[in-house]
């Protein structure tokens, strides 16, 4: 890739003079850290959404996905994908046929290989867009929660995740979180994160939150998530909490079902509202619907994505918000479990959602809402009302200025020593230290020299990190031991539990690596077989703390909350007591033998 390639400043400026001169406010771009009330640039935005058509006006409520590395010159197969699922070659052709507000950012769909690529294709979405008629420029979002939701990885930074954050417990943190990501972010040409987790994890069982929570105290949430909200939000990238009204609860993924939470009224009040109040008060961006069913809230079946009372009444009226309200992604099965995909976008309007997020086929979805207006069923007022809160974003944003990035900001930001330093720090002070049975941590050097780490190496939440293995051998190596890497799987088989026990003949002590624990998985037998073995057995989760509870035989236990490099990392200096164990846990450790009764509080955490 080439500067020839990126517009200059004058093509920028010059595509966009138009909009610029009638949106002129106070600094460049208003104050990015404003709360989401009516700026004082309101009439231009107003007469800006009078000149559009009602097409271009559907077309800015959606964000959308599509396949490639590149807006115009994407690699065959994703030019193929984008044909089968969207009916355009390009994210070009995407928008000028449907004119979409915004476009978000997967792994799986190759928009993200590396720093420069993903700046060049930022650069080449907002120059499609500015070059149709009364062009805007448009979001660019993704979600980089950090931790086991990534989409931007190496050589970018990467930060521990929400719930090891929790253990850090520090605001300072999260905030420093937001900042940095916020501002490589924002080089590379994306302008919103869905980020962060605003739900309260109180469910052990929830599949589809768990660690991507801060936490089970809400005020704890709440705090945290109001400090990475500001501290994105001095990034000049567009926060967005999710997932109003609170998925902590649900033992159910609303990927693959229809979640429903049972907690009364009170208890919402209570336990959920609480961070989303928060969050409010910070000035947040952006809120993302959840996919699920609370009849405390609203007793008519409908998920809070498509229910009035939710949305319109509490959200809006009682909490007083008047930001962007994003769906999550109406592909879900939570979303499309009561109504047809023609009908979830008209409804989600109804209820009071401004953007639709990328739908399973926006030609469906995109023409279901042009003939609700033509029909009567939407106003054409209503749209205007959702536009212009999209617009006073874009413009608070500073996009109207400056939409496109530079080849030299990318290299200036992404990545810096500077910041990976700060990653390494922030997760040293998350590593949290559950069981120490005979103070076998921190491991010796000198009696422990020949380690071998064995267990599962789940797939990189970026694609760019792992096996965590490997990171844990290494890493243990740099500090003074001789480690060897044993891959046994999540599920790992007899003959793999065979191998290992076997490979710790050869070993001073192991470390064992697991994922998710339950009372059958073969994990455990591994666990139990290697302790048989009469080695010293460190085991770490790598994902939910809840682990613990099913390894009441494991001399040492460390939780590290997810299995990305830099969290690996810190728990290899605990291990080598190059660093003391500093986290404690965000949530409470439930008995595996009595679930009501705690095995360890909120707070618990050993050091040394």
């Amino acid at each position: 890739m080439h500067d020839s390639t990126r517009p200059s400043r004058r093509t920028v400026l010059a595509a966009t003079a138009g909009l610029t001169a009638a949106l002129a406010v106070d600094g460049p771009g208003g104050t990015a850290h404003a709360a989401p009330a009516a700026p004082a640039g309101d009439a231009r935005l107003r007469a800006l959404v009078s000149r559009m058509t009602l097409e271009e006006k559907v077309g800015q409520l959606f964000v959308m996905r599509v396949y490639g590395h590149s807006a115009t010159d994407p690699d065959q197969a994703d030019i193929d994908a984008n044909l089968q699922e969207i009916g355009v070659r390009t994210a070009a052709e995407l928008i000028a046929k449907y004119r979409v507000g915004g476009i978000i950012y997967f792994s799986w769909a190759h928009n993200t290989r590396d720093p420069h690529q993903i700046a060049e294709l930022s650069n080449g979405i907002q120059r499609a867009s500015l070059a149709q008629p009364r062009g805007l420029p448009l979001l660019v979002t993704t979600d980089q929660e950090h931790g086991i939701v990534c989409r931007v990885g190496e050589p970018a930074t990467l930060f521990p995740g929400a719930m090891a954050i929790g253990a850090g417990g520090s605001r300072a943190d999260a905030r420093t979180l937001g900042r940095i990501s916020g501002a490589e972010l924002r080089a590379i040409g994306i302008n919103q994160d869905y980020s962060p987790v605003a739900d309260v994890n109180v469910n052990p069982a929830n599949p589809v939150i768990g660690v991507r929570s801060f936490g089970a105290d809400p005020e704890a949430v709440a705090g945290l998530v109001a400090a990475e909200v500001k501290g994105y939000q001095g990034a000049r990238v567009a926060a967005t909490a999710k997932h109003f009204p609170g998925h902590g609860d649900t033992a159910v993924d609303s990927h693959y079902g229809f979640p429903v939470i049972t907690h009364s009224r009170e208890l919402w009040e209570k336990l959920d509202a609480v961070p989303f109040r928060a969050a409010i008060k910070a000035g947040i961006d952006a809120i993302m619907t959840a996919h699920i069913q609370f009849p405390a809230l609203d007793d008519s079946g409908d998920p809070a994505t498509l229910s009035h009372p939710i949305l319109t009444g509490i959200l809006r009226g009682e909490l007083g918000y008047d930001g962007v309200v994003v769906t999550d992604s109406l592909g879900m099965e939570g979303v499309r479990t009561k109504y047809g995909d023609d009908r979830v976008p008209v409804l989600a309007l109804k209820a009071g959602v401004d953007q639709l997020l990328n739908p399973p086929s926006l030609d469906v979805a995109w023409n279901a809402v042009l003939q609700a207006v033509r029909d009567g069923e939407l106003t054409e007022a209503r749209l205007d009302e959702s536009i212009l809160r999209i617009l006073r974003l874009k413009q608070r944003l500073g996009l109207f200025d400056q939409p496109c990035v530079s080849r030299a900001g990318v290299d200036r930001t992404v990545g810096t020593p500077q910041h990976l330093a700060e990653a390494d720090r922030i997760a040293e002070r998350t590593t949290t230290l559950l069981v120490n049975e005979g103070r076998l941590l921190p491991l010796s050097r000198r009696t422990h020299r020949r380690l071998l780490v064995v267990g599962a190496d789940p797939a990189s939440p970026s694609g760019t990190t792992g096996p965590p293995t490997g990171v844990l051998a290494a890493a243990l190596t740099e500090q003074g031991f001789t480690a060897t890497a044993l891959s046994t799987g999540i599920t790992p088989t007899a003959a793999a539990i065979d191998q290992a026990v076997a490979a710790a003949a050869d070993a001073d002590a192991v470390v064992v690596a697991t994922y998710n624990v339950t009372a059958g998985s073969p994990q455990r037998t591994l666990v139990q077989r290697l302790v048989a073995t009469g080695k010293p057995v460190v085991a770490i989760a790598v994902r939910n703390p809840y682990d613990v509870a099913q390894l009441p035989f494991a001399p040492a236990v460390l939780a590290t909350y997810s299995w990305t490099d830099v969290e690996l990392r810190a728990a290899a200096r605990v291990v080598a007591g190059r660093v003391r164990p500093r986290g404690r846990l965000p949530v409470p450790v439930r008995r595996a033998d009595d679930p009501a009764a705690q095995l360890y509080p909120i707070g618990y955490g050993l050091s040394y």
